[in-house]
């Protein structure tokens, strides 16, 4: 995305009003406020990594699956 103050830089992140949705924690301020809203990606990181564990853990699953199917 880029920043309303500067449009010439692209910055890889999240919007802050779309994670407020998921993660109204992580999140300070107003969409469309007078401050600029801000994230706090430290409140991301655990949902982030119990995420990836259950993934990991039903590629695991289904590795297993297709490899019993083999023979």
């Amino acid at each position: 995305f880029n920043f309303i103050k500067d449009p010439d830089t692209t910055v890889d992140g999240f919007f802050a009003h779309e994670a407020q949705a998921v993660i109204p924690e992580a999140v300070t301020g107003d969409k469309d406020g007078e401050e600029m809203q801000g994230i706090d990606h430290s409140k991301i990181v655990p949902l982030l990594t119990a995420a990836l564990q259950e993934a990991i853990t039903k590629i695991e699953t289904l590795e297993s699956e297709v490899a019993s199917l083999k023979g």
